[in-house]
Protein backbone atom coordinates (compact mmCIF):
# COMPACT_ATOMS: atom_id res chain seq x y z
CA UNK A 1 0.00 0.00 0.00
CA UNK A 2 1.18 3.79 -0.57
CA UNK A 3 1.08 6.20 1.49
CA UNK A 4 -1.66 9.25 1.08
CA UNK A 5 0.29 11.76 -0.69
CA UNK A 6 -0.58 15.67 0.28
CA UNK A 7 -2.86 17.55 -2.54
CA UNK A 8 -4.27 13.55 -3.23
CA UNK A 9 -7.89 14.32 -3.69
CA UNK A 10 -8.82 11.13 -5.69
CA UNK A 11 -8.81 9.18 -2.51
CA UNK A 12 -11.87 7.42 -2.95
CA UNK A 13 -12.26 5.42 0.54
CA UNK A 14 -11.31 5.54 4.42
CA UNK A 15 -8.73 3.53 4.44
CA UNK A 16 -7.44 3.58 8.01
CA UNK A 17 -4.97 0.82 7.61
CA UNK A 18 -2.98 2.68 4.67
CA UNK A 19 -3.14 5.72 6.89
CA UNK A 20 -1.98 4.47 9.91
CA UNK A 21 1.26 3.57 7.86
CA UNK A 22 1.89 6.68 7.38
CA UNK A 23 2.64 7.51 11.19
CA UNK A 24 5.96 6.30 12.48
CA UNK A 25 5.30 6.20 15.63
CA UNK A 26 2.04 3.97 15.95
CA UNK A 27 4.57 0.70 15.01
CA UNK A 28 5.96 0.96 18.43
CA UNK A 29 5.81 -0.70 21.24
CA UNK A 30 4.62 -0.05 24.94
CA UNK A 31 5.31 -2.54 27.96
CA UNK A 32 5.33 -5.38 24.77
CA UNK A 33 1.99 -4.17 23.28
CA UNK A 34 0.99 -2.55 20.37
CA UNK A 35 0.46 1.19 21.04
CA UNK A 36 -2.60 2.43 21.39
CA UNK A 37 -2.99 5.97 21.08
CA UNK A 38 -6.25 7.58 22.52
CA UNK A 39 -4.89 10.98 23.37
CA UNK A 40 -5.32 12.54 20.14
CA UNK A 41 -7.92 15.50 21.46
CA UNK A 42 -4.39 16.33 23.90
CA UNK A 43 -2.49 16.32 20.63
CA UNK A 44 -2.35 14.48 17.24
CA UNK A 45 0.50 12.08 16.52
CA UNK A 46 2.31 13.05 13.45
CA UNK A 47 2.35 11.52 9.90
CA UNK A 48 5.63 10.89 7.97
CA UNK A 49 4.48 13.68 5.31
CA UNK A 50 4.64 16.31 7.83
CA UNK A 51 8.16 15.26 9.51
CA UNK A 52 9.42 14.75 5.81
CA UNK A 53 8.38 18.55 4.80
CA UNK A 54 9.73 20.13 8.22
CA UNK A 55 13.18 18.20 7.94
CA UNK A 56 13.35 19.34 4.66
CA UNK A 57 12.85 22.43 5.33
CA UNK A 58 16.04 22.33 7.98
CA UNK A 59 18.04 20.46 5.43
CA UNK A 60 17.61 22.30 2.43
CA UNK A 61 16.60 25.91 2.67
CA UNK A 62 15.92 26.78 6.09
CA UNK A 63 16.65 30.77 6.75
CA UNK A 64 14.77 33.68 8.47
CA UNK A 65 11.96 35.08 6.68
CA UNK A 66 10.50 38.13 5.33
CA UNK A 67 13.81 40.32 5.34
CA UNK A 68 16.42 38.33 3.69
CA UNK A 69 17.06 39.37 -0.34
CA UNK A 70 19.43 35.85 -0.94
CA UNK A 71 17.97 32.47 -2.24
CA UNK A 72 17.22 30.11 1.30
CA UNK A 73 15.33 33.35 2.93
CA UNK A 74 13.05 33.61 -0.56
CA UNK A 75 12.45 29.78 -0.93
CA UNK A 76 11.61 29.47 2.90
CA UNK A 77 9.45 32.87 3.43
CA UNK A 78 7.85 31.01 0.22
CA UNK A 79 7.14 28.02 2.24
CA UNK A 80 6.53 29.60 5.26
CA UNK A 81 3.81 31.94 2.95
CA UNK A 82 2.27 28.62 1.78
CA UNK A 83 1.40 27.01 5.46
CA UNK A 84 -0.55 30.73 6.07
CA UNK A 85 -2.14 30.20 2.62
CA UNK A 86 -3.21 26.66 3.29
CA UNK A 87 -4.74 27.85 6.50
CA UNK A 88 -6.61 30.38 5.16
CA UNK A 89 -7.79 27.59 2.28
CA UNK A 90 -8.74 25.25 5.28
CA UNK A 91 -11.16 27.22 7.04
CA UNK A 92 -12.15 29.27 3.79
CA UNK A 93 -10.92 32.63 4.97
CA UNK A 94 -11.26 35.53 2.62
CA UNK A 95 -7.64 36.13 2.24
CA UNK A 96 -4.83 34.98 4.14
CA UNK A 97 -4.00 38.26 5.73
CA UNK A 98 -6.56 37.33 7.98
CA UNK A 99 -4.79 34.65 9.22
CA UNK A 100 -2.33 35.59 12.02
CA UNK A 101 0.58 32.58 13.01
CA UNK A 102 0.95 32.68 16.66
CA UNK A 103 2.14 30.13 18.99
CA UNK A 104 -1.49 28.30 19.22
CA UNK A 105 -4.84 28.67 19.99
CA UNK A 106 -4.36 29.74 23.42
CA UNK A 107 -1.91 32.75 22.14
CA UNK A 108 -4.36 33.70 20.23
CA UNK A 109 -6.91 34.13 22.67
CA UNK A 110 -4.62 36.20 25.11
CA UNK A 111 -3.88 38.07 22.14
CA UNK A 112 -7.66 39.23 21.49
CA UNK A 113 -8.37 39.57 25.43
CA UNK A 114 -4.96 41.89 25.54
CA UNK A 115 -5.18 43.82 22.24
CA UNK A 116 -8.95 43.81 21.37
CA UNK A 117 -10.42 42.85 25.12
CA UNK A 118 -7.94 45.88 26.79
CA UNK A 119 -8.96 48.56 23.79
CA UNK A 120 -12.34 48.07 23.02
CA UNK A 121 -13.78 47.52 26.58
CA UNK A 122 -14.41 49.26 29.77
CA UNK A 123 -15.70 48.43 33.40
CA UNK A 124 -19.19 46.93 33.32
CA UNK A 125 -18.90 45.42 30.20
CA UNK A 126 -19.83 41.84 29.63
CA UNK A 127 -18.37 38.68 28.35
CA UNK A 128 -20.37 35.38 27.86
CA UNK A 129 -18.70 32.12 28.01
CA UNK A 130 -20.10 28.66 28.37
CA UNK A 131 -19.18 25.99 31.18
CA UNK A 132 -17.29 24.05 28.92
CA UNK A 133 -14.20 26.17 28.23
CA UNK A 134 -10.86 24.89 28.06
CA UNK A 135 -9.08 26.93 30.87
CA UNK A 136 -7.12 28.96 27.73
CA UNK A 137 -10.56 30.32 27.01
CA UNK A 138 -11.19 31.06 31.13
CA UNK A 139 -7.60 32.61 32.56
CA UNK A 140 -7.65 35.35 29.98
CA UNK A 141 -10.96 36.50 30.48
CA UNK A 142 -10.24 36.58 33.92
CA UNK A 143 -7.07 38.67 33.82
CA UNK A 144 -8.89 41.28 31.73
CA UNK A 145 -11.57 41.66 34.08
CA UNK A 146 -8.96 42.13 36.89
CA UNK A 147 -7.23 44.59 34.39
CA UNK A 148 -10.81 46.98 33.31
CA UNK A 149 -13.42 45.04 35.19
CA UNK A 150 -15.21 43.57 32.97
CA UNK A 151 -18.25 40.87 33.89
CA UNK A 152 -17.84 37.56 32.68
CA UNK A 153 -20.93 35.30 32.59
CA UNK A 154 -21.53 31.69 31.92
CA UNK A 155 -23.65 29.46 29.82
CA UNK A 156 -24.99 26.57 31.72
CA UNK A 157 -24.75 22.56 30.64
CA UNK A 158 -27.66 19.92 31.09
CA UNK A 159 -26.85 16.76 32.79
CA UNK A 160 -25.77 15.21 29.37
CA UNK A 161 -23.52 18.24 28.70
CA UNK A 162 -25.58 19.53 26.18
CA UNK A 163 -25.11 23.57 25.90
CA UNK A 164 -28.60 25.22 26.39
CA UNK A 165 -29.33 27.30 24.30
CA UNK A 166 -32.20 29.52 25.11
CA UNK A 167 -30.30 30.81 29.02
CA UNK A 168 -27.23 31.55 26.79
CA UNK A 169 -30.41 33.69 24.90
CA UNK A 170 -31.27 35.32 28.06
CA UNK A 171 -27.91 36.37 29.57
CA UNK A 172 -27.57 38.61 26.88
CA UNK A 173 -27.61 43.00 27.89
CA UNK A 174 -27.15 45.96 26.23
CA UNK A 175 -23.82 45.76 28.48
CA UNK A 176 -22.84 42.38 26.52
CA UNK A 177 -19.95 43.25 24.10
CA UNK A 178 -18.31 39.90 23.93
CA UNK A 179 -18.90 35.87 23.37
CA UNK A 180 -15.63 33.43 23.31
CA UNK A 181 -17.02 29.94 23.28
CA UNK A 182 -15.77 26.53 22.12
CA UNK A 183 -16.81 24.76 19.07
CA UNK A 184 -16.73 21.48 20.46
CA UNK A 185 -15.62 20.58 23.98
CA UNK A 186 -12.45 18.67 24.72
CA UNK A 187 -13.13 17.64 27.85
CA UNK A 188 -16.74 15.90 26.41
CA UNK A 189 -16.98 16.15 23.38
CA UNK A 190 -20.34 18.38 22.85
CA UNK A 191 -20.31 20.18 19.50
CA UNK A 192 -22.02 23.57 20.31
CA UNK A 193 -24.59 25.35 17.93
CA UNK A 194 -21.76 27.40 16.87
CA UNK A 195 -23.42 29.54 13.89
CA UNK A 196 -26.43 29.83 15.89
CA UNK A 197 -24.67 31.29 18.70
CA UNK A 198 -22.67 33.71 16.49
CA UNK A 199 -26.50 34.60 15.11
CA UNK A 200 -27.68 35.59 18.30
CA UNK A 201 -24.37 37.09 19.68
CA UNK A 202 -24.41 39.83 16.43
CA UNK A 203 -27.88 40.48 16.76
CA UNK A 204 -27.18 41.95 20.00
CA UNK A 205 -24.24 43.66 18.77
CA UNK A 206 -21.47 41.67 20.14
CA UNK A 207 -18.46 40.17 18.91
CA UNK A 208 -17.42 36.47 18.58
CA UNK A 209 -14.51 34.52 19.56
CA UNK A 210 -14.55 30.69 19.01
CA UNK A 211 -12.07 28.21 20.19
CA UNK A 212 -12.08 25.94 17.16
CA UNK A 213 -8.98 23.67 18.61
CA UNK A 214 -11.05 20.62 18.52
CA UNK A 215 -13.55 21.25 15.52
CA UNK A 216 -10.11 22.14 12.98
CA UNK A 217 -9.32 17.70 13.08
CA UNK A 218 -13.06 16.82 13.00
CA UNK A 219 -15.07 19.40 11.36
CA UNK A 220 -16.13 21.19 8.73
CA UNK A 221 -14.72 25.55 8.88
CA UNK A 222 -16.28 27.85 7.25
CA UNK A 223 -15.52 30.80 8.45
CA UNK A 224 -17.76 32.89 5.73
CA UNK A 225 -20.39 31.01 6.35
CA UNK A 226 -20.42 31.22 10.15
CA UNK A 227 -19.18 34.77 10.36
CA UNK A 228 -17.50 35.14 14.01
CA UNK A 229 -15.13 37.88 13.94
CA UNK A 230 -12.27 35.53 15.38
CA UNK A 231 -11.90 32.02 14.94
CA UNK A 232 -8.62 30.07 16.01
CA UNK A 233 -7.01 27.09 16.26
CA UNK A 234 -3.63 24.91 17.12
CA UNK A 235 -1.11 23.03 14.70
CA UNK A 236 -0.78 20.07 16.86
CA UNK A 237 -4.35 18.76 17.74
CA UNK A 238 -4.42 18.63 13.98
CA UNK A 239 -1.83 16.26 12.86
CA UNK A 240 0.74 19.34 12.74
CA UNK A 241 3.70 20.56 15.18
CA UNK A 242 3.21 21.74 18.14
CA UNK A 243 4.43 25.92 18.92
CA UNK A 244 2.31 27.20 15.47
CA UNK A 245 -1.67 28.12 15.48
CA UNK A 246 -4.27 30.19 13.82
CA UNK A 247 -5.86 33.70 14.82
CA UNK A 248 -8.52 34.28 11.95
CA UNK A 249 -10.22 37.71 12.43
CA UNK A 250 -12.21 40.02 10.32
CA UNK A 251 -10.07 41.94 8.69
CA UNK A 252 -11.11 45.85 9.28
CA UNK A 253 -11.39 44.84 13.36
CA UNK A 254 -7.59 43.59 13.31
CA UNK A 255 -6.38 46.45 11.84
CA UNK A 256 -8.26 48.47 14.21
CA UNK A 257 -6.77 46.47 17.21
CA UNK A 258 -3.45 47.62 18.71
CA UNK A 259 -0.06 45.24 18.64
CA UNK A 260 -0.22 42.65 20.93
CA UNK A 261 4.03 42.71 21.38
CA UNK A 262 6.75 44.74 19.67
CA UNK A 263 9.38 43.72 17.95
CA UNK A 264 10.92 43.25 13.95
CA UNK A 265 8.82 42.51 11.42
CA UNK A 266 5.73 43.98 12.84
CA UNK A 267 6.81 47.47 12.02
CA UNK A 268 7.20 49.96 9.28
CA UNK A 269 9.07 52.77 10.72
CA UNK A 270 10.65 53.59 14.00
CA UNK A 271 11.73 56.20 15.29
CA UNK A 272 13.09 57.16 18.79
CA UNK A 273 10.24 59.62 19.06
CA UNK A 274 7.28 57.44 17.54
CA UNK A 275 6.94 53.85 15.37
CA UNK A 276 4.42 52.86 13.13
CA UNK A 277 3.31 49.19 12.91
CA UNK A 278 2.41 47.47 9.57
CA UNK A 279 -0.92 46.07 8.30
CA UNK A 280 -2.43 42.71 9.36
CA UNK A 281 -0.87 39.62 9.54
CA UNK A 282 1.98 40.97 10.03
CA UNK A 283 1.15 43.46 12.76
CA UNK A 284 0.88 40.86 15.19
CA UNK A 285 4.14 38.35 13.98
CA UNK A 286 6.68 40.02 15.96
CA UNK A 287 9.99 38.86 15.97
CA UNK A 288 11.19 35.48 14.04
CA UNK A 289 8.39 33.52 13.78
CA UNK A 290 7.96 29.35 14.49
CA UNK A 291 8.82 29.11 10.83
CA UNK A 292 9.53 25.54 10.48
CA UNK A 293 6.40 24.65 12.74
CA UNK A 294 4.15 26.84 9.97
CA UNK A 295 5.14 25.17 6.99
CA UNK A 296 4.60 21.33 8.74
CA UNK A 297 1.14 23.26 9.95
CA UNK A 298 0.56 23.40 6.04
CA UNK A 299 1.88 19.79 5.14
CA UNK A 300 -0.35 18.79 7.61
CA UNK A 301 -3.54 20.52 6.53
CA UNK A 302 -2.65 19.06 2.94
CA UNK A 303 -2.53 15.56 4.59
CA UNK A 304 -6.43 16.29 6.00
CA UNK A 305 -7.90 17.87 2.39
CA UNK A 306 -6.04 14.57 0.95
CA UNK A 307 -8.02 12.55 3.22
CA UNK A 308 -11.41 14.59 3.14
CA UNK A 309 -13.23 15.80 5.88
CA UNK A 310 -16.41 13.92 5.17
CA UNK A 311 -14.14 10.76 4.94
CA UNK A 312 -12.86 11.46 8.49
CA UNK A 313 -16.31 12.17 9.91
CA UNK A 314 -17.62 9.13 8.83
CA UNK A 315 -14.79 7.28 10.03
CA UNK A 316 -14.30 9.04 13.13
CA UNK A 317 -17.86 9.04 13.71
CA UNK A 318 -18.37 5.30 13.40
CA UNK A 319 -15.74 4.57 16.02
CA UNK A 320 -17.15 6.87 18.95
CA UNK A 321 -20.75 5.01 18.18
CA UNK A 322 -18.69 1.99 18.49
CA UNK A 323 -16.42 2.82 21.93
CA UNK A 324 -20.04 4.58 23.11
CA UNK A 325 -21.74 1.11 22.79
CA UNK A 326 -18.81 -0.94 23.91
CA UNK A 327 -17.67 0.23 26.79
CA UNK A 328 -21.31 1.26 28.11
CA UNK A 329 -21.71 -2.70 28.47
CA UNK A 330 -18.73 -2.18 31.29
CA UNK A 331 -20.37 -2.63 34.57
CA UNK A 332 -19.66 0.07 37.23
CA UNK A 333 -18.51 2.53 34.12
CA UNK A 334 -20.13 5.94 33.43
CA UNK A 335 -19.57 8.03 30.16
CA UNK A 336 -19.70 12.13 31.46
CA UNK A 337 -21.05 14.00 28.20
CA UNK A 338 -23.77 12.14 26.07
CA UNK A 339 -24.93 15.57 23.94
CA UNK A 340 -27.21 15.13 21.16
CA UNK A 341 -24.59 16.58 18.95
CA UNK A 342 -20.82 14.83 20.28
CA UNK A 343 -17.21 14.48 18.51
CA UNK A 344 -15.19 11.82 18.76
CA UNK A 345 -14.29 12.01 22.73
CA UNK A 346 -15.47 9.80 25.66
CA UNK A 347 -14.72 11.00 29.58
CA UNK A 348 -15.26 8.00 31.42
CA UNK A 349 -15.41 7.28 35.15
CA UNK A 350 -15.28 3.69 36.87
CA UNK A 351 -16.72 2.77 40.23
CA UNK A 352 -13.54 2.94 42.83
CA UNK A 353 -10.96 3.58 40.64
CA UNK A 354 -9.76 7.02 39.99
CA UNK A 355 -8.95 8.29 37.10
CA UNK A 356 -5.60 8.58 37.37
CA UNK A 357 -5.41 4.44 38.29
CA UNK A 358 -7.01 4.19 35.00
CA UNK A 359 -4.80 5.57 33.09
CA UNK A 360 -1.90 4.05 34.52
CA UNK A 361 -3.53 0.29 34.33
CA UNK A 362 -4.44 1.24 30.85
CA UNK A 363 -0.86 2.40 29.79
CA UNK A 364 1.08 -0.81 31.65
CA UNK A 365 -1.63 -2.49 28.45
CA UNK A 366 -0.15 -0.17 25.59
CA UNK A 367 -3.29 1.87 26.13
CA UNK A 368 -2.80 6.22 25.67
CA UNK A 369 -5.58 8.12 27.64
CA UNK A 370 -5.81 11.12 29.30
CA UNK A 371 -6.32 11.52 32.92
CA UNK A 372 -7.64 14.43 34.89
CA UNK A 373 -9.60 17.61 34.58
CA UNK A 374 -8.74 18.30 30.63
CA UNK A 375 -7.80 21.80 31.69
CA UNK A 376 -11.66 22.15 32.21
CA UNK A 377 -11.69 22.41 36.13
CA UNK A 378 -15.64 23.68 36.29
CA UNK A 379 -16.89 21.71 34.07
CA UNK A 380 -15.98 19.06 36.38
CA UNK A 381 -17.09 20.80 39.37
CA UNK A 382 -20.24 20.82 37.34
CA UNK A 383 -20.62 16.98 37.36
CA UNK A 384 -18.72 17.12 41.08
CA UNK A 385 -15.98 14.89 39.79
CA UNK A 386 -12.56 15.41 40.50
CA UNK A 387 -11.26 14.21 37.13
CA UNK A 388 -12.34 11.44 34.75
CA UNK A 389 -10.54 9.41 31.89
CA UNK A 390 -10.70 10.41 28.22
CA UNK A 391 -10.11 8.64 24.89
CA UNK A 392 -10.54 10.70 21.63
CA UNK A 393 -10.04 9.39 18.55
CA UNK A 394 -8.47 10.50 15.41
CA UNK A 395 -8.00 9.63 12.13
CA UNK A 396 -5.81 6.64 12.74
CA UNK A 397 -8.14 4.88 15.35
CA UNK A 398 -9.61 1.12 14.59
CA UNK A 399 -12.43 -1.16 16.27
CA UNK A 400 -9.69 -3.34 17.40
CA UNK A 401 -8.22 -0.45 19.10
CA UNK A 402 -11.56 0.08 21.12
CA UNK A 403 -11.86 -3.46 21.87
CA UNK A 404 -8.29 -3.46 22.94
CA UNK A 405 -9.86 0.28 25.39
CA UNK A 406 -12.48 -2.00 26.61
CA UNK A 407 -10.43 -5.61 27.41
CA UNK A 408 -7.97 -3.05 29.24
CA UNK A 409 -10.89 -1.75 31.49
CA UNK A 410 -12.20 -4.59 32.10
CA UNK A 411 -8.53 -5.76 33.98
CA UNK A 412 -9.44 -2.19 35.62
CA UNK A 413 -12.69 -3.34 36.83
CA UNK A 414 -11.01 -6.55 38.49
CA UNK A 415 -8.65 -4.97 40.35
CA UNK A 416 -11.19 -2.55 41.89
CA UNK A 417 -13.65 -4.85 42.60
Amino acid sequence: MGTIKAGDNSLQAFDVHRIREDFPILQREIYGRPLVYLDSAASAQKPRQVLERMQEAYETYYSNVHRGVHSLSQACTEAFESGRNAAARFINAESPDQCILTKGATEAINLVAQSYGRSFLKAGDEIIISHMEHHSNIVPWQILRDQIGIEIKVVPIDGDANFLFEEYESLFTSKTKLVAITHISNAVGTVTPIKDIIRVAHAHGAKVLVDGCQAAPHAHIDVQDLKPDFYCFSGHKVYGPSGVGILYGQADLLNSMPPYQGGGEMIDLVTFEKTTYKEIPHRFEAGTPAIVEAIGLGAAIEYIEALGKDNIAAHENGILAYATERLSRIPGLNIIGRAKEKASILSFTMEEAHAHDIGTILDRRGVAVRAGHHCAQPLMQRFDLPATARASFGIYNTREEVDALADALEKVRELFS
